[in-house]
């Protein structure tokens, strides 16, 4: 069931466009005109070839149910959910919780309601890890392990520290009780583990990637152990994949947003700030950024062509940005889009106390709401960067309030995942791949000793020994 015309997100693209800006930035209409074609190309293409991330509202029924059953048997045996993962097996899990759940919900018990506390050591810092394994009650604690190869690094070096550290406290023969494994459903070392120690499994899907993975197992896991109603968030991206079937650009709200990055993007726009004004969706940005990053910052295009392409994605937060970047948006080079996103109804209210009537530079802010303030600021914002000539759109959302508003923020996931692939279709490059990233990581195997990595530790050691050293 598509949800009411209240529940749907909107985007505000006029002040991508000259004529609404001040000075010579901006888009021209034309200029969006004349990329129909390329667009509804673009459009065919992803229809026919349907990457992996966009089956993911339709087809997993049964997932949630497998879900939902394990979080009902266990619910009660857990204080402390972890998820082990880096990347995309980190970022979304972490924006869900932030976006979703209550600020302070690992803090106090009644705004948990039962649900254990959520944790992501997205990292393999030590004093960190260390920090964190000490303070947990690990008895009563699970970790959900993230990797589909199962020879990621990160995860699985701090998964051999908890796998000893839990035997060591709870005992061997009860190890199986305490580690979730979401990997590939039919290879890969986790695998392995996973059948040997008998944990309970969730499949990634082969053909959807880290960074595209929230809107499965990698990120419904532990939204629903932490009471995020993982049902309405996959409603609500099917919601915004069913908007997006229109191929005329000017209806579809993924694609619109997607052509203009790419359009500002050649006319010299080349970074892409995504500026909430929540604090909840903080961590989204931080999700974004690694989307935008790593699916389309590409040395080749399709035809092995170099071309080495791709927007610098940055992420901030209104209000407390304006006070560390937008100075440098505003008045530094003109080289950046800043995507703004708005809620409409923060769910809290607080009003300002009419305290200090004789100060003048005080008593304007009583009998004001801070979220009112709140979205004064980012409209402020928004038309100070216009009346500098600056691009600037808005994501506007509804209403953002715990879980109840999971569909909401399931429209705005999908629609980021969306126009990053169109991006890429726009840009001729593969958006899936990570060839950049893989050669770091192979790198490493081969300094870590990996078998069949010997060259790469070869190329490692040659290369760290320049013939002058400048370390100063």
């Amino acid at each position: 069931m598509s949800g009411s015309e209240d529940e749907r997100i909107a985007v505000d693209v006029n002040n991508m466009f000259r004529q609404n800006l001040r000075g010579e930035g901006g888009l021209k209409l034309e200029q969006v005109e004349r990329m129909k074609e390329e667009v509804e190309e673009a459009h065919r293409a992803l229809s026919e070839d349907r990457p992996g991330f966009m089956e993911l509202p339709f087809q997993q029924d049964d997932v949630v149910k497998r879900i939902m059953k394990l979080r009902e048997e266990r619910q009660d045996r857990y204080d402390n959910f972890v998820v082990l993962g880096i990347g995309g097996s980190a970022l979304g899990n972490i924006a869900l919780q932030s976006a979703l759940n209550p600020p302070y919900y690992n803090e106090n018990e009644n705004l948990r309601s039962g649900h254990p506390r959520l944790y992501v050591p997205d990292n393999v810092d030590p004093v960190r890890f260390d920090r964190l394994l000490a303070t947990l009650d690990l008895e009563r604690t699970v970790f959900n392990v993230i990797s589909k190869s199962g020879t990621t690094a990160e995860t699985m070096s701090l998964y051999l520290i908890a796998r000893q550290r839990v035997a060591e406290e709870v005992g061997k023969e009860n190890v199986q009780e305490h580690f979730i494994a979401t990997t590939s459903s039919h290879s890969g070392y986790l695998l392995k583990i996973a059948r040997r120690e008998n944990y309970p499994r969730f499949a990634i899907p082969d053909d959807v990637g880290g960074r595209f993975s929230v809107l499965s197992p990698v990120g419904l896991v532990s939204a629903a152990f932490c009471g995020i109603d993982i049902e309405g968030l996959l409603e609500g991206a099917a919601d915004m994949a069913r908007r997006c079937e229109e191929e005329d650009l000017w209806q579809n709200p993924a694609y619109l947003h997607g052509t203009l990055q790419y359009l500002a993007y050649h006319e010299g726009n080349k970074m892409s700030v995504m500026m909430p004004y929540s604090h909840q969706l903080r961590d989204v940005a931080d999700w974004y950024r690694q989307l935008w990053a790593e699916s389309l910052g590409k040395a080749e295009n399709r035809q092995g062509e170099s071309v080495n392409v791709g927007p610098t994605p940055i992420k901030a937060l209104g209000a407390t940005d304006q006070h560390s970047q937008i100075q440098l948006y505003m008045e530094g080079p003109d080289d950046k889009v800043i995507n703004f996103i708005e809620v409409e109804e923060h769910g809290r209210e607080m009003e300002i106390p009419e305290l200090y009537q004789d100060l003048d530079g005080v008593n304007y802010l009583g009998g004001h709401r801070l979220s009112n303030l709140l979205n004064t600021e980012k409209q402020a914002t928004e038309l100070a960067l216009s009346s500098r000539g600056r691009m600037n759109s808005t994501i506007i959302m509804p209403r953002l309030n715990a879980c109840t508003n999971a569909r909401i923020l399931g429209q705005l996931l999908y629609m980021l995942e969306l126009e990053t692939a169109l991006a890429g279709e726009l840009f001729n490059i593969n958006a899936f791949d990570q060839p950049g990233v893989e050669l770091g990581k192979n790198y490493t195997y081969g300094v870590m000793g990996r078998d069949g990595y010997e060259e790469k530790r070869a190329e490692f050691y040659e290369r760290a020994e320049p013939d002058e050293d400048f370390i100063v």
